[in-house]
């Protein structure tokens, strides 16, 4: 669990939780095309980036299927703050529950707080790619991930024009 200041968003899907695995594993589907690896198998290190703007590495810690999925962020890059490391050592964790016919997804940054530089870009970027792109990519197939060298949010156009 992470603290209260961790960025967390919940958010229900019409899907079964199986289903909803699956999607949040093919993450190309629904965050970015510009991924490079094995996301859905533990213990995989897996590469994003958008340009120059965001690049990173991320180790899939955890996964119990249907459940949760776990993610350490093992290195870094933002062009937009003077601490390009942020992120550095945080983990992500999708928790997955049955709720109410429905299927309850909680996505928390461990460590993605509001003392981060990057936090109001982040909190803008996450928001879209889970409660939109993830969850359109679960209900019907279709995400909204950035396309190869294209902005997909408003905060990535502001962060391309810096």
């Amino acid at each position: 669990m992470g603290t209260a200041s961790d960025f967390t968003i919940t958010f229900a899907v019409n899907s079964t939780p199986a289903e909803a695995f699956k999607a949040i594993n093919q993450v190309n589907g629904w965050w970015s095309e510009e991924v490079k690896g094995k996301t859905d198998e533990a213990g995989s290190v897996w590469y994003y980036h958008f340009q120059d703007v965001h690049r990173c590495t991320i180790e899939v810690a955890e996964l119990i299927p249907g459940k949760k999925v776990v993610w350490n962020v093992l290195d870094n890059h933002f062009k937009f703050t003077n601490d390009t490391n942020e992120w550095i050592g945080n983990t992500i964790v999708f928790d997955i529950a049955e709720r109410d016919g429905k299927t309850e997804i909680t996505f928390t940054q461990k460590g993605l707080t509001p003392a981060y530089e990057c936090y109001e870009i982040c909190e803008g970027a996450w928001t879209n790619y889970l409660a939109d792109s993830l969850k359109k990519f679960i209900e019907t197939g279709k995400g909204r991930p950035n396309a190869a060298g294209k902005p997909r949010t408003e905060y990535e156009e502001q962060v391309m024009a810096r």
